[in-house]
């Protein structure tokens, strides 16, 4: 093969062309860019810039989604697929990252601040550990990005770790927009794993460019330090052929052509880079671990080299300390300044048995019978009448492993411990063994299959089914770290509590709050220990005493009487049904009064019940109050009916922002059950795997609270650079309803008015009052709560709920949380009382009765209006014409009378007149009596004489008129006439 190259030279001819060999390391071959049909081409690429010609010319390539298999790569000459020669790898279409001594080439970590966005921060980033990366244990959102163009679609896989919950961890694809691809939340949110456990996740990818994101971050808000997250073993399917295979990295090797792997090489011996096989050690000087790159000289042999045993007891109920080498052996004898292997002590006595345990003279330690107890020195007896076993374990002598223990040893990269015990027996104690190296987890393990609570205690109303005690020490040089662990119905092993390096003896005690199959285990690792330096066996952990109470499965150390709430039957105790309590006058199970709950089998006689609060009421079986959500309410001669079921079952609250000292944003929400028909459910959307789908969708497991009141702490989506967001750190704050009244104190529990002002006394606050049983360090008599309803009727019926201004967390004291719910449905029940009735006008002589609420409405509910009603009426022009009529007739009567009386008058005044007249005249003789009718008199002066039958009403009143006139005609004579007259 042949190339032309110009060379252009400060002085001489112009270059001339002429043909010279071309070597194939004088260029390479690439494919060019796909076209919209699919294809692309080979070209010849040289290695160092120039004008060069001659370049083998370029030919039709593979299809742009061709890749080889796995142990294959591309020989671009041929464009074949060929397998990789010994001592190299290759995965075809994929590329793998597994050794992290540094962070790998595209790999970059990313720490962001609040609003999202890159900061100059290095002290949290994911950092390499060799086999795997760690991430950051703070606060911080640090998020580990890589980038990959696939020709085709392919998947991304890894294995990780993730046992704390406290620290958050999702993983998220975007595409070279910057858009997030479309994930389910399984997807996203990796779940938890068990503590030393790897979990492997996979995720399809699409096509062109994918940005993967690994992201974590946490709010500790004073918590201890978290477990880190553990990523190793990065496999990425899809990319672009690869044209070579990769060397196996030193401590490593592939003995056959076509692998896809590297194997680590055993134990005492070595690799280098590209290695088809492994060198031996010289094995009399020289040893090696597995994967190493170089053997290493043997040191001489010291204390930290052996450790002790105790054998079981044997025949004779003898027991031995002996000496054993550390294995894998590492250290040479007969050398200067070597330890010998110390020679094995004295056959001592075993010591005696555990409590609930006998021998019977035999060299072994056997359970006491059911119903049988003993103090392991004396043979098992059985209770006496009226009492009953004590059930759990109490192990404080350590000959052997008791039969429900187990010990082993576990490391990630080292399989060599997997044989080993990771505890020994040592008399008085039980500690942690030598392991195999540093970093091992030398682990203990007890299995309780369940719990029996003493017949004094209700299975329904327990919060304690049974406890585990244990007395340790830890003496560490360097860094160590003790863990308690716990696992519940064989799902997940979650870290209850942990302590790092040397601790004085102490006690741990550990309470379990539900009735199921548990098992606890210890875990001690020596941790950070340089590579060059031998294991520090001498760093232990020393376990003296375990005790675990109510086991189902335990025995028996002694026997008590009879609880309060059993009777005795034979040598067992009959425990009372639920809600009933042992009445000290008959020893008689007797039931709680109607709305009591049992508040202590250990109270004698009906103090044992106690009543429920006002406008509440017990359940069945006595064991807890709530409401019906109806209350009544007298005051005066007024009596509100309120039903607070228009409220909902279940309100929520969230109040903030609140930052941490870190100023990571978060939220406090409350969610409250204000009558317990519904329970209030928290959970942590950081994915268990001990919580299937079923109970995450329910609000179940072990990161879910259920009750009165919860609160979760709420990150958003944009407080720590997360997509969506996060719910954490679930508490009860309210699982016993005491009641519900206007008072403003109920049971030790205040309500706090003056968090509160009052708007309008025409309708009372109405309390409802909680309180938790569970105690804190600040909260010795456990948390309470109150909720004020307020009615409202600007509010809708689901209304508002808020805290108080001067207590923005809902609580002033951390102890007692205050909320108010305003709402239209915290409104009394609507009576008649609440309306009132309006007329409408008469048309047509009809008139509507219309009724309408009394403003402000202040109730809701109840009854409803009455229908509008229509009655006939009378217009208002009858009563014009007959107002008319009776005046015109009244006028009328009026003008009548006056002109009778004026006659009548005038009649007088005539007859006065001639009275007047003839009594002047003295000297005169009266004339004769004449029955003729005087001059000037005339037929209607006569009237006085005619008489009807049956006189008119005008009549009647001429009669009337004619008495008064005679009456006064009589008078005004004797005034005025003279006694001499007399009349004939």
């Amino acid at each position: 093969m042949w190339k032309s190259c110009c060379h252009t030279a400060a002085t001489g001819p112009p270059p001339s062309t002429v043909p010279i060999a071309v070597e194939m390391a004088d260029y390479y071959y690439e494919y060019t860019e796909c076209d919209s049909t699919g294809s692309r081409w080979r070209v010849a690429i040289p290695q160092s810039p120039g004008a060069c010609t001659g370049l083998p010319e370029p030919v039709r390539g593979t299809e742009c989604t061709f890749s080889c298999d796995a142990g294959e790569f591309l020989e671009m000459s041929a464009q074949e697929c060929t397998q990789c020669a010994a001592g190299s790898y290759s995965l075809g279409s994929g590329v793998r990252f597994d050794q992290w001594d540094s962070m790998p080439a595209g790999f970059s970590s990313l720490a962001t601040s609040l609003e999202n966005s890159p900061r100059g921060d290095d002290s949290s980033s994911w950092v390499p550990q060799g086999n795997y990366l760690e991430s950051n244990r703070d606060e911080c959102t640090v998020s580990l990005i890589y980038a990959v163009h696939l020709k085709k679609q392919g998947s991304v896989s890894f294995e990780y770790q993730y046992p704390d919950k406290n620290l958050l961890f999702e993983f998220f694809i975007q595409n070279d927009q910057c858009q997030e691809m479309d994930q389910s939340a399984d997807a996203k949110w990796l779940k938890l794993t068990n503590h030393g456990e790897w979990a492997t996740h996979t995720v399809n990818l699409k096509s062109g460019t994918n940005i993967l994101y690994w992201r974590t971050g946490g709010v500790l808000m004073g918590t201890k330090v978290v477990k880190p997250v553990l990523l190793k073993n990065v496999q990425i399917e899809g990319v672009a052929y690869t044209s070579e295979c990769f060397p196996c990295k030193p401590g490593t090797f592939s003995h056959s052509p076509g692998s896809s792997t590297c194997d680590p090489c055993p134990h005492d011996t070595y690799s280098g880079h590209g290695a088809s096989s492994c060198t031996p050690c010289n094995t009399t000087t020289q040893y090696a671990a597995e994967g190493s790159a170089t053997c290493k000289d043997k040191p001489p042999c010291s204390k930290k080299d052996y450790f002790q045993i105790h054998t079981a007891c044997d025949h004779e109920g003898k027991t031995q300390v002996m000496y054993k080498w550390m294995e894998p052996k590492i250290c040479l004898e007969g050398v200067a300044d070597a330890e010998p292997l110390p020679p094995s002590g004295e056959r001592e006595p075993c010591p005696p048995c555990n409590p609930g345990f006998y021998n019977n003279d035999t060299a072994t330690c056997s359970p006491c019978p059911p119903g049988t107890y003993s103090d392991g020195m004396k043979p098992c007896r059985k209770c006496p009448a009226g009492t009953e076993p004590t059930l759990g374990y109490e192990y404080k002598w350590w000959n052997v492993l008791p039969a429900n223990m187990k010990t082993s040893c576990f490391n990630v990269g080292n399989s060599k411990c997997d044989s080993m015990n990771g505890w020994e027996v040592a008399g008085d104690h039980i500690q942690s063994g030598a392991g195999s190296s540093d970093n091992d987890y030398l682990i203990l393990n007890i299995h309780i299959p369940g719990f029996k609570l003493p017949t004094s205690v209700s299975s329904h109303s327990a919060t304690e089914f049974g406890r585990i005690t244990f007395e340790f020490e830890t003496v560490c040089a360097a860094d160590c770290e003790l863990y308690f662990m716990m696992d519940v119905n064989r799902k997940s092993t979650t870290v209850v509590e942990s302590w790092e390096g040397a601790k004085t003896r102490q006690s741990y005690t550990h309470i379990m709050t539900k009735n199921a199959s548990v098992s606890y285990t210890w875990a001690f690792q020596r941790t950070n220990q340089p590579s060059d330096v031998r294991r520090r066996v001498n760093d232990v952990a020393r376990l003296y005493s375990i005790t675990v109470s109510n086991a189902v499965d335990g025995v028996s150390s002694e026997c008590r009487a009879c609880a309060l709430s059993a009777q005795p039957s034979s040598s067992t105790c009959v425990p009372c049904p639920p809600g009933h309590y042992i009445d000290t006058r008959t020893s008689q199970c007797t039931e709680c009064p109607r709305n009591t709950y049992l508040v202590s089998h250990a109270t004698p006689g009906p103090d044992a019940c106690k009543p429920c609060g006002p406008a509440s009421r017990s359940d069945k079986d006595h064991r807890l109050c709530y409401s019906d959500c109806h209350f009544t309410h007298t005051e005066g001669n007024a009596t509100l009916t309120f039903d607070f079921s228009l409220l909902g079952s279940v309100g929520s609250l969230m109040n903030g922002p609140s930052f941490t000292s870190k100023g990571t944003k978060y939220f406090h929400q409350f969610n409250i059950s204000l009558c317990g028909g519904q329970l209030a459910v928290c959970t942590d959307n950081v994915t268990d795997l001990s919580v299937t789908d079923s109970q995450r969708e329910k609000g179940e497991g072990a990161n879910s609270v259920k009750t009165f009141i919860c609160q979760s702490t709420i990150i958003p989506a944009s407080g720590r650079g997360f997509h969506t967001a996060l719910s954490s750190q679930s508490i009860n704050l309210a699982d016993t309803f005491l009641g519900v009244t206007v008072e403003n104190a109920l049971d030790g529990v205040k309500a706090g008015p003056e968090l509160w002002p009052q708007t309008s006394k025409k309708v009372p606050d109405i309390n409802f009052y909680y309180r938790s049983l569970d105690e804190t360090s600040s909260c010795v008599l456990g948390r309470s709560a109150v909720v004020t309803l307020r009615c409202n009727p600007v509010k809708s019926t689901k209304g508002d709920l808020s805290v108080p201004s001067r207590c923005p967390a809902g609580t002033c004291d951390g102890c007692t949380f205050h909320f108010l719910w305003e709402s239209s449905g915290a409104c009394p029940t609507c009576t008649d009382r609440d309306y009132h009735q309006i007329e409408g006008a008469c048309k047509g002589g009809q008139q509507d009765l219309l009724y309408v609420w009394t403003e402000p409405k202040l109730c809701m509910g109840g009854v409803a209006l009455p229908e509008k009603k229509t009655l006939p009426c009378e217009g208002m022009e009858y009563w014009v014409r007959l107002g008319a009529g009776l005046g015109a007739f009244t006028a009328v009567l009026l003008v009548s009378l006056t002109c009778y009386f004026w006659k009548k008058n005038k009649r007088l005044e005539y007859k006065y007149s001639r009275l007047v007249m003839s009594a002047n005249k003295e000297c005169e003789l009266p004339g004769a009596d004449s029955c003729a009718v005087m001059e000037g008199e005339n037929e209607a002066d006569m009237e006085d004489e005619v008489v009807y039958t049956k006189p008119s009403l005008l009549g009647k009143l001429k009669a009337i008129a004619s008495k008064v006139s005679e009456n006064f005609e009589h008078v005004q004579l004797n005034s005025s006439h003279s006694k001499a007259l007399v009349w004939s």
